[in-house]
């Protein structure tokens, strides 16, 4: 069986598929083995599906090989783009199932996870409207050559994606990977596979020919360590911790030296001068850290506050944290729901315990929400130093540290000091305070008076351990092309 029948508290019943998504065919797993899918809401059973092991990745990589060197290969890049558009039309008619899939197994509130699945159809529009103008250059060296280059597709490229943003993810790495006219194996996380799987539906009907996108389900240590080791495989992206990264392109080194690109971790400064508008940074800065439930690689959970306006911030932002609904994500009001899993809740319950025995203030939250699912209460820490864990380590949870600063020399010293480089914020009334910091943060992305705004055409990625290539803009095109430079010499022999 490679189907069962589930229902969402928002749409009823439906049908999921549940077998790894292969050739456009849903199949078992050569072993027959699957794994459970728990819902976080519940912590209940939410069905099994079946797991790839390294024979399934070998079955998905030859399928990919196949298409690649085949029908794919010849294939003109506008009707690559046709595909890619049709599959976001498709998105955009199944966005209420989609949507409430991604709510049930993710624990997202339904509303974020709308504009997931939103953001993801923008997406794909987007790469399908490049596939047609990826273009080479002609180089004149004189009479006596022609010369040219061509951007060419790498290849069969893995992809392993992370559970917090599982369609966005999905979107992100599989759109530019087509549109340059690549294959692709995508690995789903294990603990969000369903809406992948269902996008596998959208993909046969969409049109894509059989072998251009595999989707499987697995372990990391399995099927993804099989992924990025296998000697078939031209190019591997991984979104998730640094240190799954640096394994990585260990295994990709070590087997046939793959390409690689890295979305890694963050441990992202919010910077709020005491120019501001306080109304404003409060707002902000409570969506950057307690966005998708704190889970977010981007999250602003360094909060850096100038010293003028520092006991005031910390006052009005105890009580934005405190208006935050924590429960049902299927309710409409609701603004936060539970993490992930278990095991995810103990880690972060294990940095707000950390936290507590160095020394910081608990201002808000530091305990669990309720008694049943994965929740945790938004939890702010206010007298934080350098030197505690809970500022320098990524929780990856609804947990926010708080410290003051000085000058704008402190700023840019304390925003820089960590080994991460993802992301960062600058609320200021000061256009060249913005700027001049800015400049001087060591991070891919820095927002100025907003925080966690991500859009198809602006490039994401970090700097230091938080990783190197780039998503989303043109720029990820880079990522999945390779520059070939043809000399064409059009004179006669010029060495006997």
């Amino acid at each position: 069986m490679t189907s069962v029948q589930l229902e969402t508290p928002a749409t009823g019943k439906y049908e999921q598929p549940t077998g790894l998504f292969i050739n456009n065919e849903f199949r078992k797993g050569v072993d027959g083995k699957t794994f459970e899918v728990i819902n976080p809401t519940t912590e209940k059973v939410i069905t099994s599906v079946h797991e790839a092991t390294e024979k399934d990745v070998d079955i998905a990589v030859a399928a990919a090989r196949k298409a690649f060197e085949g029908e794919w290969r010849e294939m003109a890049p506008a009707q690559r783009g046709r595909l890619l558009v049709r599959l976001a039309d498709l998105f955009e008619r199944e966005m209420d199932t989609l949507t409430a899939v991604e709510t049930l197994n993710n624990g997202k509130t339904l509303a974020m996870a709308r504009g997931d699945l939103g953001h993801a159809a923008n997406l794909l529009r987007y790469f399908g409207g490049f596939a047609d103008k990826i273009v080479g250059s002609v180089i004149d060296t004189g009479t006596q050559a022609f010369n040219y280059t061509r951007q060419e597709p790498i290849g069969v490229c893995a992809q392993v994606i992370p559970w917090n943003f599982p369609m966005v993810m999905w979107a992100m790495k599989i759109g530019p990977a087509i549109a340059t006219g690549n294959t692709v194996v995508l690995k789903s996380a294990e603990q969000t596979p369903l809406s992948s799987l269902y996008a596998g539906r959208l993909v046969k009907e969409a049109g894509f020919p059989p072998g251009v996108i595999n989707l499987l389900s697995g372990l990391g240590p399995v099927a993804g360590a099989a992924l990025a080791a296998h000697m078939d495989v031209d190019k591997i992206a991984f979104t998730g911790s640094t240190a799954i990264g640096r394994l990585i392109m260990k295994a990709a080194a070590d087997s046939n030296l793959k390409k690689v690109t890295l979305e890694l971790g963050g441990k992202s400064p919010n910077i709020v001068f005491a120019d501001a508008d306080l109304d404003d940074a409060i707002s902000w800065v409570n969506f950057g850290i307690f966005y998708n439930h704190g889970q977010c690689c981007t999250a602003g959970s360094r909060v850096y506050v100038q010293d003028a306006i520092y006991d005031r911030f910390v006052a009005r932002f105890k009580e934005r944290a405190l208006a935050n609904k924590v429960g049902d994500p299927f309710a409409p009001d609701t603004f936060q729901g539970p993490q992930i899993s278990q095991r995810q809740f103990d880690r972060i319950m294990s940095y707000i315990d950390a936290g507590k025995q160095a020394g910081a203030t608990v201002e808000v939250g530091g305990q669990r929400h309720g008694q049943l699912g994965y929740f945790i209460q938004p939890t702010v820490f206010s007298g934080v130093t350098e030197d505690m864990s809970i500022m320098r380590e990524e929780i990856f949870g609804p947990v926010c540290a708080i410290a003051r600063f000085a000058t704008e020399e402190d700023a840019i010293r304390l925003g820089n000091g960590t080994s991460y480089g993802l992301a960062a914020a600058v609320h200021t009334n000061n256009l060249q305070t913005a700027v001049r910091v800015s400049n001087q943060l060591k991070a891919g992305t820095v927002w100025v008076n907003n925080y966690n705004f991500f859009h198809p055409q602006i490039p994401f990625g970090g700097y230091k351990a938080s990783g190197f290539g780039r998503e989303n803009g043109e720029a990820a095109l880079a990522s999945y092309t390779q520059i070939k430079s043809v000399v064409v010499h059009l004179g006669k022999a010029k060495y006997p």
